[in-house]
């Protein structure tokens, strides 16, 4: 059982960038917000356990403060209400244990699945503006999930895309009638259809056999690239084709750091704040 003194040991050196961003943005958003006669809500969708352990730190393990935990300590306006998802119930009472922390706060944890709770998420939009973190360990956010985000058109939300996760679902031989019937499913899943597929193209020469067919190009950029277009496609103005890639000690890409504006009205003051954090981080 994990417990507030031994946290799951997560991350690395991006894992403290990240959150770095994530905290400086919902700073700068309750500031802007401040006078604003909206409600606020902070949804973390993959809450964990508060805060993480971080397994390379020169001195043993090192503590961060997690996601839910940054989001309780905004300075200029506080957020009128939190939601923590999470579908582990250990992690849960540990954040049980964050919300005894903070009492009078509108602290609201839900044991269960983060696409099933966003889907059904029903509240009046034109009293409420927020900022939803999507944070998943793997490749789990579906696209049906990010088409109801978007219809919303109030949560400014930071996606946290995982590209390595995602990469390993690709075979080696870059044949796309290798990939496995369950990954082609969960790929249809997160990219919302077989968009991924155009990462596939044709060889221009046989292989040693004589036989043309299709391979897929080398490295994960494509996997980004087609992702961002569907959001560009989704979102329109409101997706920031700024973003970040968070890499391992190795220099391979593990997520990108994406971002989309919850309603119009708000592209140019939030894309500004947002494009500043991922460019200047």
């Amino acid at each position: 059982m994990m417990t507030t003194n031994n946290p799951a040991l997560f991350g690395g050196n991006w894992t403290e960038k990240k959150l770095d961003i994530l905290g400086r943005y919902l700073n700068a958003y309750t500031t802007a917000m401040k006078k604003q006669p909206f409600q606020l809500m902070y949804i973390d969708a993959f809450a964990g356990e508060g805060r993480i352990g971080l397994r390379d730190d020169k001195d043993g393990v090192g503590f961060l403060s997690g996601s839910s935990e940054r989001a309780l300590r905004t300075e200029n306006r506080q957020f009128d209400r939190l939601v923590f998802v999470e579908k582990d119930p250990e992690r849960c009472r540990e954040l049980g244990l964050l919300r005894k922390k903070h009492p009078g706060r509108n602290v609201r944890i839900e044991n269960t699945d983060a696409n099933d709770y966003l889907r059904n998420l029903r509240e009046n939009w034109n009293q409420w503006r927020g900022v939803l973190f999507l944070d998943p360990f793997a490749a789990q956010v579906e696209w049906f999930t990010i088409e109801a985000i978007a219809r919303f058109k109030a949560l400014d939300t930071w996606i946290l895309f995982p590209v390595s996760a995602i990469a390993r679902m690709l075979p080696n031989t870059r044949r796309p009638e290798d990939v496995s019937r369950e990954w082609e499913a969960r790929l249809n899943l997160v990219y919302g259809g077989d968009s991924w597929k155009a990462l596939y193209g044709e060889r221009r020469q046989g292989n040693l056999f004589g036989e043309i067919g299709y391979e897929r190009a080398p490295g994960v950029d494509g996997l980004v690239k087609i992702y961002k277009k569907n959001l560009r496609n989704l979102f329109g103005d409101r997706f920031s084709n700024k973003s970040k890639v968070f890499t391992n000690s190795k220099n391979s890409p593990l997520f990108e750091f994406l971002f989309c504006v919850g309603h119009p009205k708000g592209v140019n003051v939030a894309t500004g704040i947002a494009d500043h954090l991922l460019k200047h981080d």
